[in-house]
């Protein structure tokens, strides 16, 4: 981002010198297709006599008006920045400008639907993107009050952050003017515009004010809205907030808007949270899907406190603000709705995506050292997330639930609409429960890495404990044996079922901890590290116990213990201590057929996406196709054996389309696709059609002509992406280069077209479609970081990485790339990095299923 790329210092100096108190903005968006007209009117405090900048990343700039002195736009704006000299202490500043829509879904985004031309648009502002919108000081800690006014067209609904004041018509359609906001990061601000359609509701808050509700989408999906659970979800998430935080809900309203083309799950804009599109479930889903939704809802919620509300200073706490609201809406989502079991569903999604993340080459502390807007952009990552809330899951362990409330209830009272750093919660935990946090936070937000816990037991030859300790263990690069505060859970074989028979919490720390209250027992059948998952740590299984564990997993009663030693075996499995083919077997033979996989949907889909990983790249080259066909066999079998209509029978159809490759399997799918073929309660709804279809086509079965009919049938923005794919996948070298040209060299799709462009490009049953665009990937990185928006760059740089050949030759050229582009941005490196990782970590575990 030449010229965009704010550091943390400039920042900091430009908080001392500025106080913003209001920005009136009005943006007209009846002005064409390209832009819009965008005036700001800031007022703001200032150290006289001093310069300083206001960010606007713009297409031209008409008229800056300073102190009611006009300046020369094209002498002190450069596109992205407007200067400002010999300041007052008290400043009005006018900026006239035109700004570009985007499709890249960052600043104000732009969507044609293709099923009936109407025009859609939604701001997308985290990290940095208001200022492609409006002229802003943008930095979380410069706050302000706002009053947003916008023209549209007069079909069009308009939604902001605050209620709408008034409306009247105008030549060009409708002007709504938005009430005044309270003091916000201009990050969370919000416009969302176009002929959006759903429902209203209300609900009265804590303080008995009545909060509007507002559920909406784009008028041709409406159909499929189902605002009735988004508001149950809602009230349960405002009720549960509102008695724990002991705050009132802080905005005037709370609009929920699905949005098309969104690059994230949602986004907590004050008052206004978009969602991504997909949410408006237009085909079966699997019940991990609408549970995520249920999670996102509560997560975007919890924001409206922690985060927008309070606010971060700098991004190097923005962990904080995530890691906070993944924390509470797990919590709201077992303790408030039907969701009993969402831990489980951290375990299994959330927290193995912080295992992983912390042990690339490129893990950071909790508390990341952010110098500039490209470190935050590649820093929305498993440690921010997942990592965070687990931490806090713990921290919450060791001060106490009532106390870590308590100490949040007070954080929110002293820092209400203001900003803040990670010490200000501290302090206010430090109070409430009588700990030195000092420590703790040193020890666990400033240390990268994760440690493995591994029991140790000796035993006389009744079977009796003699002696037990826990071992830590620590990489070499982060040697850190940090104190723990975890449960051992004992685990035995009751009538073929597997029941804690004891459990004790500890502090363990160091190297190894002492287990007395094992002496003495029998030797369970399985000893679970870390049982109840209190804990962020790895761990592993003592022998006895991982015997039970590979010949009786699904025989725990509940489902927490069985994602915990599940995921162990799989962390055994990326790590080449357990080999691929042995946990396929696991997998094939256990799992998915059994109560991991019907009980909980969310540890099936988890369980499915780490089959295709081991198979695809885990397994030795020698035996992966036998591995490839024995999966397709054994998912197909359990597919006609599931529960008509059930929701893991959805997920075993999804994951054999994905398998199938030989001339029989293929057979199958293009039965079911043309409807030759049905198995019951198996319903091919629009979604499901092009998952055969694709299937069909990277097969080899189907092509360009398929696809196009098929579109004819769905010509809808899913339809569009899902056409998209599918031709990307077409197994020739000319359909390949068509989507390499399209997304490389071209680099004009809109941001999810791209993404889909992408995944179906590396849907290669021939590994020699793929090769020849080794050397071009390499060749373009430098061009796509510096051309592409941050977002755009990063899908090209993560997505087209050849991860699928996953060989010696792969690893050489990236390392090669490395040292001949030392100087190359670092985020940039840092992903390139990342994409090696992935592969070495395939070439160990292969070496392991070989032996």
């Amino acid at each position: 981002m030449p010229g965009e790329n704010l550091t943390r210092e400039e920042a900091r100096t430009r908080a001392a010198l500025v106080r913003v108190d209001h920005y009136d903005v009005d943006l007209d968006l009846t002005t064409g297709p390209e832009t819009f007209r965008s005036t700001t009117a800031v007022r703001f405090t200032a150290t006289a006599g001093a310069s300083t900048f206001i960010d606007l990343i713009s297409a031209a700039v008409h008229e800056v008006v300073l102190n009611g002195r006009a300046l020369d736009p094209a002498a002190v704006s450069d596109g992205v920045r407007v200067q400002l000299d010999d300041l007052a202490a008290d400043n009005e500043l006018l900026v006239v400008a035109d700004c570009r829509y985007m499709n890249t879904g960052e600043g104000l985004h732009r969507f044609v639907d293709p099923v009936d031309d109407e025009v859609y648009l939604y701001s997308q502002f985290e990290v940095a993107d208001s200022r492609r919108v409006y002229a802003v000081f943008e930095q979380p800690d410069l706050k302000a009050e706002f009053t947003f006014t916008i023209t549209a067209p007069e079909h069009w609904r308009v939604v902001s952050n605050a209620p709408v004041a008034a409306t009247h018509p105008v030549e060009a359609g409708k002007r709504w003017t938005f009430e005044r906001t309270p003091r916000l990061s201009s990050y969370v601000t919000a416009v969302v515009a176009g002929p959006y359609e759903g429902s209203e509701d209300s609900l009265v808050s804590a303080d008995g004010r009545t909060i509007p509700l507002g559920v909406y989408c784009r008028k041709s999906l409406v159909q499929h809205l189902d605002a009735h659970n988004l508001v149950a979800t809602t009230r349960a998430g405002f009720e549960f907030f509102e008695r724990e935080f002991d705050r009132p809900y802080p905005f005037a309203k709370y609009d929920q808007v699905f949005v098309p083309e969104f690059n994230a799950g949602a986004m907590e804009n004050a008052g206004a949270v978009t969602f991504v599109e997909s949410y408006v479930f237009r085909s079966k889903v699997p019940q991990a899907t609408v549970e995520r939704r249920v999670v996102t809802v509560l997560h975007e919620l919890a924001h409206m406190w922690f985060g927008d509300l309070v606010t971060m200073r700098w991004w190097n706490d923005l962990w904080l603000n995530e890691s906070f609201a993944e924390f509470a809406s797990t919590l709201a989502a077992a303790e408030a709705t039907e969701w009993k079991g969402s831990w489980t569903t951290f375990n299994s999604l959330e927290k193995s995506w912080a295992y992983r993340q912390d042990q690339l080459p490129t893990t950071h502390p909790i508390v990341a050292e952010i110098n500039d807007l490209e470190d935050v952009e590649v820093n929305f990552d498993g440690i921010t997330y997942a990592k965070g809330a687990s931490v806090l899951k713990q921290l919450v362990a060791y001060v106490g639930r009532e106390e870590f409330l308590s100490g949040v209830r007070a954080y929110f009272r002293r820092h209400a609409f203001g900003n803040t750093e990670l010490v200000d919660l501290l302090r206010e935990l430090e109070t409430t429960s009588g700990r030195d946090l000092g420590a703790w936070s040193r020890e666990w937000l400033e240390t990268a890495g994760v440690a493995t816990l591994r029991p140790v037991l000796q035993t006389a030859e009744d079977g009796t404990i003699t002696a037990a300790s826990l071992q830590q263990e620590a990489p070499a690069e982060h040697p850190h044996l940090r104190a723990h505060r975890l449960a051992v859970g004992c685990y035995d074989l009751v009538d073929g079922v597997l029941t804690r028979t004891a459990r004790f919490e500890l502090d363990a720390a160091g190297a190894a901890t002492d287990l007395p209250q094992l002496v003495g027992r029998r030797r369970p059948d399985l000893l679970l590290v870390n049982d109840d998952d209190l804990a962020y740590a790895k761990i592993r299984l003592d022998g006895v116990s991982l015997a039970t564990a590979l010949q009786h997993l699904d025989a725990f009663e509940e489902s927490l213990p069985r994602s915990l030693v599940a995921a162990a075996l799989w962390d055994m499995t990326r790590d080449g201590e357990l080999p691929a083919r042995e946990y396929v077997d696991l997998l094939l033979t256990t799992l998915l057929p059994g109560k991991a996989a019907t009980a909980d949907s969310t540890v099936a889909l988890v369980l499915l996406r780490q089959l295709s990983t081991t198979v695809e790249l885990y397994t030795a080259p020698a035996h992966r196709e036998q591995v490839r066909a024995r999966t397709a066999s054994t998912l197909l079998r359990l597919l006609r054996a599931a529960a008509p209509g059930s929701d893991v029978q959805l997920q075993f159809a999804r994951a054999f389309a994905g398998f199938a490759r030989s001339e029989e399997h293929l057979a199958v799918i293009a039965g079911l696709y043309d409807g030759s073929q049905a198995i019951e309660g198996l319903e091919v709804d629009a979604d499901m059609r092009w998952v055969l279809l694709t299937s069909l086509v990277a097969g080899g079965r189907a092509g360009a002509g398929e696809v196009d009919a098929e579109l004819e049938r769905d010509r809808t923005a899913t339809g569009q992406r899902s056409a998209a794919a599918a031709r990307a996948a077409i197994p020739s070298p000319e359909a390949k280069q068509r989507a390499w040209s399209a997304v490389v060299d071209e680099g004009d799709l809109p941001n999810a077209v791209q993404a889909s462009v992408i995944a179906g490009f590396g849907r290669a049953h021939e590994e020699s479609l793929l090769r020849p665009f080794v050397e071009p990937y390499f060749a373009a990185l430098r061009t796509v970081w510096a051309e592409r928006t941050n977002e755009m760059a990063q899908q090209v740089v993560t997505g087209l990485y050849p991860l699928e050949l996953a060989d010696a030759a792969l690893v050489e050229r990236t390392d090669r790339w490395l040292a001949e582009e030392a100087d190359a941005p670092p985020a940039l490196r840092r992903l390139v990095l990342e994409n090696r990782d992935g592969v070495a970590r395939a070439l160990r575990a292969q070496e392991r299923d070989a032996s």
